[in-house]
């Protein structure tokens, strides 16, 4: 492979770990953090992966935001190298690559999933890792490298569930395409016994535990949390999160897979992205949900361009897509990494003629975009929390429960928490529902994220400590912390009905 793409993908490392320390945690970051203390076969709304290297993470450079997002920070490197090596087997030399390597690293997803530290700057490399061995089986023929297939495939299950479309639609893609062939031999079988036994576990542990992730994704179905895309909107929607400048470059892709002899071969790719898109366009997946396969179909429109202007009349148009990519790159950077300060994005925000989309209705009343609102204020909540703590009686703060309503805020207590001399967090959202409500009766309860009015019948007494608000934050963090006294029922006998899975 040629040293460029090593160089962007240096300059990709360098500009995340730059990015890492500014703004705050985000509310995901602060849960996974929680998970890596509760290790397990699964979690209520992801597989066990993050949770492990939470632990591995926190026992090794510690949680600070250096620390834990310059795991994604390597991630987002990695997956610009394996684009380029992507580009490289398919055909395509320097230019190929370095035009692959620049997509990958510019694009607008990936610039926010290598940003913070969650399952989703794995899922792309699991993806890719996937279609590399594929594109190897072939050209070399080899059906044994299928069970190298199976062991990124298991991974990626542990990882995020997605991994299973993208297996699906390998599946379809060979049907439609002579490397059907592969179904005839056992090695393609073998891999799909080996990627099940790895994600067997946590298959156990959903049975155990009655389907949790089931149940949370028809809860989310039902309440209408999401934002459902009409096709054309959504069409418009990969072509802003995934940068506009990127989108000649995956379009000359599809067309080069689909429509001429050099890209026949591969074609197999080519289906699986359609099958891809199409399975998340019916099942009204978030805008990002497809952003994993488009690093093989970056590439594959990197090598087209490569050829298209190989005569040496037209090598000077190979500036064009490079220039356009930097653009929009320069342009939508603020959006996508906190390069600025807060108050300098929000006077460059209303002055972008092309706004930021939310994928959530909540997220809409919000002055920043989600990935960046909430990033704000946990540390002010949880020094007013430790604050209403400190003034319960000697005697009250034996029993006294902090409960957060969602799982950022009962993170938030358990990352800042000790350093204001607080016990760890119980709420009924997501896993914090399975951790229980250790021995807390109800006694006093320190309640965040709830109104007055949905306490008060359940309390003797009910006094509003604080008010809590941040300019920046999510406007749903904006609320009083409550401290409950005498819970009428105790809390051990009425756990079950605090399970809030959505």
């Amino acid at each position: 492979m040629r040293r460029d793409a090593l160089w962007i993908a240096a300059g990709v490392l360098l500009l995340h770990l730059w990015t890492a320390p500014r703004y705050g945690y985000f509310g995901d970051e602060l849960y996974f953090l929680a998970c890596g203390e509760h290790l397990d076969w699964g979690y209520v709304d992801q597989p066990p992966m993050i949770g492990l290297v939470s632990w591995l993470v926190r026992h090794t450079l510690g949680t600070s935001l250096l620390a834990i997002r310059s795991v994604s920070a390597l991630c987002a490197a990695l997956l610009v190298w394996l684009t380029a090596r992507i580009a490289a087997e398919l055909g395509g030399d320097r230019f190929a690559q370095a035009l692959a390597a620049l997509c990958a690293a510019f694009g607008g997803v990936y610039l926010v999933i290598g940003y913070l530290f969650t399952m989703n700057a794995f899922e792309p490399l699991f993806w890719m890792g996937c279609a590399y061995v594929l594109i190897r089986i072939v050209k070399t023929g080899n059906q044994k490298l299928w069970l190298w297939f199976g062991l990124l495939a298991g991974l990626g299950l542990e990882n995020k569930y997605s991994m299973a479309v993208f297996g699906g639609a390998v599946v379809v893609a060979l049907l439609l395409t002579p490397e059907r062939k592969a179904l005839r031999e056992k090695w393609i079988w073998l891999a799909g016994a080996l990627a099940f036994l790895i994600i067997l576990p946590n298959i156990v542990w959903n049975i155990r535990h009655d389907w949790p992730f089931l149940e949370l994704m028809r809860n989310i179905r039902e309440s209408g949390r999401d934002v459902k895309l009409p096709p054309l909107q959504f069409l418009v929607q990969q072509i802003m999160v995934m940068n506009p400048g990127t989108f000649p470059v995956w379009l000359a892709g599809l067309a080069w897979l689909f429509f001429t002899r050099d890209g026949r071969a591969f074609r197999v790719l080519g289906w699986t992205f359609v099958t891809v898109f199409a399975a998340f366009l019916l099942l009204s997946g978030k805008d990002y949900y497809i952003s994993p396969a488009y690093p093989m179909i970056l590439a594959a429109g990197s090598v087209a361009i490569e050829r298209l202007t190989a005569p040496r009349g037209r090598m000077w148009i190979r500036a064009v897509p490079v220039v356009v990519l930097l653009s929009f790159t320069a342009y939508m950077l603020p959006l996508v990494l906190p390069v600025v300060s807060v108050e300098t994005y929000l006077a460059y925000q209303e002055k972008m003629p092309l706004k930021p989309e939310a994928s959530e209705k909540s997220h809409r009343a919000a002055a920043l975009p989600h990935h960046y609102a909430w990033q704000f204020g946990w540390e002010e909540m949880v020094a007013t929390v430790a604050d209403a703590y400190q003034k319960l009686s000697p005697e009250e703060r034996k029993h006294a429960a902090i409960f957060g309503e969602n799982y950022a805020e009962a993170g938030a207590i358990d990352l800042f928490g000790p350093k204001y001399g607080l016990p760890k967090a119980i709420g009924g959202h997501q896993s914090y529902f399975l951790w229980g409500p250790r021995d807390y009766k109800g006694e006093v309860v320190i309640v965040i994220g709830t109104s007055v009015r949905d306490l008060e019948t359940k309390c003797d007494k009910v006094e509003v400590a604080a008010n809590l608000h941040h300019p920046y934050g999510a406007v749903w963090e904006n609320g009083p912390v409550l401290v409950c006294r005498g819970l009428k029922s105790n809390l051990q006998e009425i756990w079950p009905k605090v399970k809030n899975w959505d």
